[in-house]
């Protein structure tokens, strides 16, 4: 008597099933799958209800391997933080890039940890994606050779990478908090302070180089004891807010070097009563930040053409490695709102 409890067959169903239901030979059912011409219509009809009636799934891995070119149709994405509005801005417009070319895009966090991002990298490449496109972390992206050597192009997006030459796309940093200075100073600002991130890190130097750059034009030079860097995060943000505008006499005015610094800032204004009387600017826009009141002042970076200009130069990598490297550009721009129009006299 057969057993009825036994677990019933979960085994993937494979083309050669796909052959034998649809009475055809397994090249028939590839070329169907890779839309190849010169198979009948009512043979390539059948191919397909076989296909679906049996639920069959191509393993793309296995047929790039068979391919020529050794294309998967996906590529590698390593951003710093997905949670990051910025971070997830940039993605979504990659992804929309890649999915106009039929390429699925697989994306990790490595929390601007340069380990964590090396071990992202070989995940991606034990999968064998296409090409890669990275958020740099740390002083060293050297590895990376390991990857091109075997074929696999890099473009690094929002920042350059370090001992390693490849396509690189930058917002312009300096000239946004210089903007950011300069539209203060209109205002008859001149003790502005500056929040920021890390100066290991590239966009963090460029902004706090703008800063002092504009202000060393307009002032002279930049008050040290208003500066504040190597903040990770809102709450180490609002602390080191508070600390500045205890000082004696306090800022004026405020620049925030990232989204998460300006978080921390507009709390800590708020916990001190002073949020309609210091001018506040913020790089990078943040989420509701017009619904604020007063509405918040950002230098906006254009994330769409960070992300589709990261993509299209990888595209372009693929199709012509020996090119040169390319630096590329993208502007950024002041939205006045409420916050950066406070004057000095209040």
């Amino acid at each position: 008597m057969a057993r009825t409890d036994e677990p019933p067959d979960r085994r993937a169903p494979t083309i050669k099933d796909v052959a034998l239901l649809a009475e055809v030979g397994i090249k028939t059912v590839s070329r169907v799958l890779n839309a190849e011409p010169g198979v009948r219509p009512e043979t390539r009809d059948r191919v397909l209800k076989a296909v679906e009636s049996l639920g069959y799934r191509r393993n793309t891995i296995a047929s790039s391997i068979r391919r020529r070119d050794r294309r998967t149709a996906s590529i590698g994405l390593v951003v710093e933080d997905l949670a990051n509005p910025f971070a997830s801005s940039v993605t979504r417009a990659i992804q929309d890039y890649a999915a106009a070319r039929s390429h699925l895009v697989l994306v990790g966090s490595s929390d601007g940890d340069p380990a964590r991002e090396r071990t992202l990298v070989q995940e991606f490449g034990s999968r064998l994606v296409d090409g890669l496109i990275i958020v740099p972390s740390g002083a060293d992206q050297s590895y990376l050779e390991y990857e091109r050597a075997h074929g696999v192009p890099v473009v690094f997006v929002d920042r350059p990478g370090k001992r390693f030459k490849a396509d690189a796309v930058v917002s312009e940093n300096a000239e946004g908090t210089a903007a950011a200075v300069r539209h203060l100073a209109a205002r008859g600002h001149e003790r502005i302070a500056f929040l920021g991130d890390r100066q290991s890190v590239y966009t963090a130097a460029q902004r706090l180089a703008g800063f002092k750059s504009a202000m060393e034009a307009l002032h002279g030079a930049a008050d040290k004891r208003y500066i504040r860097t190597g903040l990770r995060d809102p709450r180490q943000a609002r602390d080191a807010a508070v600390e500045v505008f205890g000082l004696d006499p306090a800022p004026t005015a405020l620049v925030c070097g990232n989204n998460l610094a300006a978080i921390g800032a507009v709390h800590a204004l708020q916990e001190l009563g002073i949020r309609d009387r210091v001018a506040c600017i913020a790089f990078d826009d943040v989420e509701l930040a017009d619904l604020l009141r007063p509405s918040l002042t950002v230098i906006a970076q254009d994330t769409a053409a960070l992300g589709a200009t990261a993509a299209r130069l990888l595209f372009e990598r693929l199709d012509e490695p020996g090119a040169p490297f390319r630096r590329t550009t993208v502007p950024v721009r002041l939205v006045p709102r409420e916050s950066g129009e406070i004057p000095a006299s209040a």
